[in-house]
């Protein structure tokens, strides 16, 4: 077990073994990876690190110091060695003749390409001086929970000299850039013996000229706070203790599902959002407490915290004690306006004349007491790791306002990073959403060929997908397939059964709550059988229906509640069949299924309509390749029907086709995502065929 482990503090993980053989670079990856392993030490994207390194350099081979630090946008827990940025120490300390003052800090971001060492095409960011300017090799600057509730302590500078004497200095709030850069150069000639500094109510730095003392230090400063909190909070009660009791976790998990479409609807109307939802200990804990309100009203402290959960949260007014959600969503409208009212009061007395324009007015996070927390971002990742920084803010605010009292960053300075032009440049520079981003999609049959397919496609386009099957095995397999390729984030399976209201009604609150609602909904579970029809019996006939009837409407129903829930309209895409507009022998059963399917689609279409819900069908034909109803007992009826055997039956499915080409599942899902997509935004009560031409298929 590695050190510190046992007692809950941070722990040591770096072994000499694998370092020994390392370079300064590599030994600075190593180091950043172990850090960005621990959310208590620093969040996804939170944080930097650097060393100044001696290397040839590429053009005169002499000997010179190059500054290796964390490029813009990287995420130290997970960055590589591109992601690195690296500049000429020599040049970075020319720029010191260059700066003009802090009102024109701003310009100096731009010489920093003119320092690129050996042409490095990573971006550095406007914390590069902070890491330049510290005299020692290696610098580490992160936000851990324990520190920053430090910082963010009224009192930060006295509690900063409590825990650690001279050892780490303290330094006022000041906006990340090129004069704080400077404070800290001035800072460390002025205590050539301090090990690093609290930035108020921003986070830690620390710094060695050893790579591993300099990662064994930082841990060290993490640890000291975690057991001084400890030593002082014991026996405190959190926030002021409780105010609401805490719901059981079906029951949490029931009003999330509730409140979540209704959220994303009122917040999606310009560009579709994607929920998270959250109910760790420490969320129901804060969201259950008394002073949460007034916490809450103050925002986060540190900057990478309100960059991601925006000026303050919007608490939902809900009693866990007696829990009304049908009043609650009558209420939340008025909710979401007035935060959207106080959201745009904030820009009008803080903005300059050069601002950006107001961006979104909706909140990010909403505290739902006794039930948990809700996120909304543009993509899940994002909204998971708004999440995560809130409740890294709610760990701030537990123990600063149990030994001290909490602030957060004045309204004005919280405003000025929101809408800083540095960061609105970096916004413009982010890749343009594609074309099915923050849209939510169920596929039933999704471990099929078929279904597998389409889910992929969508998953291509930026859409977040729940594969609904019955075929566990198959099920996981498709799973982790997607999100090795997808990442976890954006697939979500649920084994369900089209048949049962009560699974399907199941799946869509599951669905509500790990994606925050739907948008897409690809009816594609099927059966297939062959026979006679007076060898059909009654059973075979019902489980057709079953599957491919009332499975579909049950599944559509479900979805149109939700939809209307949402009110931003959708996309319903049944897969349905050649066979339901053109009858084949021996499979009356199936055939009659089908064409239930296309006429249920075409009454969806004519209701879905003032909602803006449009309902298409896509009619394939014989898709042999990884469909699962090709296989067995089916396939064998569907030789013996047309006298083939196994082998020949792809072939002859392809030279009766008008032209001659074998269907694939990929070709249906690029007729599923045309349906899905707003390049059909016009269409609906349509049917496209995918069956390379048949004429009895032929809908005019």
């Amino acid at each position: 077990m590695p050190k510190d482990a046992a007692s809950g503090r941070i722990a040591d993980k770096w072994d000499d073994s694998k370092a020994q053989s390392m370079s300064e670079p590599e030994k600075l990856l190593y180091r950043s990876n172990l850090l960005g392993s621990d959310k208590r030490v620093t969040n996804y994207g939170g944080g930097n690190t650097s060393a100044k390194v001696m290397q040839p350099d590429p053009l005169t081979g002499e000997e010179v110091e190059v500054l290796w630090v964390k490029g813009s946008g990287g995420d130290i827990g997970t960055i590589e060695m591109d992601g690195f940025a690296t500049l000429y120490m020599d040049k970075l300390n020319a720029l010191k003749d260059k700066y003009r003052g802090v009102e024109f800090e701003d310009e100096m971001v731009g010489y920093l390409p003119h320092c690129t060492f050996n042409l490095n095409p990573r971006a550095a960011s406007i914390d590069t001086p902070l890491h330049a300017y510290v005299p020692k090799k290696h610098v580490d600057h992160v936000h851990p929970d324990a520190v920053i509730a430090i910082a963010a302590s009224k009192n930060s500078e006295e509690l900063t000299k409590e825990i650690y004497g001279d050892e780490i200095g303290w330094l006022p709030w000041k906006r990340p850039g090129y004069e704080l850069g400077l404070w800290l150069e001035d800072f460390c000639k002025k205590n050539p013996d301090a090990k690093g500094v609290v930035l108020e109510s921003h986070g830690l730095f620390t710094w060695a000229d050893d790579a591993k003392e300099c990662y064994e230090l930082t841990l060290r400063i993490i640890n000291r706070a975690m057991e001084w909190f400890e030593g002082k909070t014991d026996g405190i009660p959190a926030f002021g203790g409780e105010k609401h009791p805490t719901l059981p976790a079906d029951e949490r998990r029931r009003v999330a599902a509730a409140l979540m479409p209704a959220i994303r609807g009122m917040i999606s109307e310009d560009s579709h959002k994607v929920g998270h939802f959250d109910d760790q200990d420490a969320v129901l804990q804060f969201v259950g407490a008394k002073d949460m309100e007034r916490l809450a009203a103050l925002g986060t402290s540190c900057p990478d915290h309100f960059l991601r959960t925006k000026i303050r949260p919007l608490v939902v007014d809900f009693d866990p004690s007696n829990p009304d959600i049908d009043g609650t969503l009558d209420r939340l409208k008025g909710m979401v306006e007035d935060y959207r009212a106080d959201y745009a009061a904030y820009y009008e007395r803080c903005k300059h004349d050069d601002s950006p324009a107001m961006r979104d007015t909706n909140a990010v996070v909403y505290l739902v007491p006794g039930v948990g927390m809700i996120t909304f971002q543009g993509d899940k990742a994002t909204a998971r790791v708004s999440a995560e920084f809130y409740v890294n803010a709610i760990n701030v605010m537990r123990n600063s306002d149990a030994v001290s009292e909490y602030q957060g960053l004045p309204e004005q300075e919280a405003f000025d990073i929101e809408y800083w032009l540095l960061e609105e440049a970096k916004l413009q520079r982010k890749p343009a959403p594609k074309s099915l981003a923050g849209r939510v999609a169920i596929v039933t049959g999704g471990a099929g060929g078929i279904g597998a397919a389409t889910a992929e496609k969508y998953l291509s386009e930026g859409a977040c997908v729940v594969l609904a099957d019955i075929d566990a095995d198959a099920l996981a397999a498709t799973k982790d397939n997607l999100a090795a390729r997808y990442s976890g984030d954006v697939v979500r399976t649920v084994e369900m059964n089209v048949t049962s209201e009560d699974a399907v009604a199941t799946a869509y609150a599951d669905m509500a709550v790990e994606f925050g609602g739907v948008d897409i909904v690809v009816s594609n579970a099927g059966i297939a059988s062959s026979a006679k029809v007076e060898d059909t019996t009654l059973e075979l006939w019902n489980k057709n229906m079953s599957i491919l009837s009332t499975g579909y409407f049950l599944v559509a129903r479900e979805a149109f509640r939700m939809l209307k829930t949402q009110g931003i309209g959708g996309s319903m895409i049944f897969v349905a069949s050649k066979n339901g507009l053109a009858a084949s022998p021996g499979a009356s059963a199936y055939c009659t299924a089908k064409a239930s399917e296309i006429h249920l689609a075409r009454c969806l279409a004519l209701e879905g309509a003032p909602e803006g819900i449009r309902v298409n069908t896509v009619n394939p034909d014989a898709v042999l390749r990884g469909s699962k109803i090709w296989s067995g007992e089916w396939l064998d009826q569907r030789a013996s029907t047309y006298g083939t055997d196994k082998e020949g039956l792809e072939e002859m499915y392809r030279e009766r086709s008008l032209l001659k080409r074998s269907v694939l599942p990929e070709d249906i899902a690029a007729a599923c995502y045309f349906f899905a997509s707003d390049e059909s935004a016009k269409s609906t009560g349509n049917i496209v065929n995918v069956d390379a031409g048949n004429v009895q298929a032929f809908t005019r």
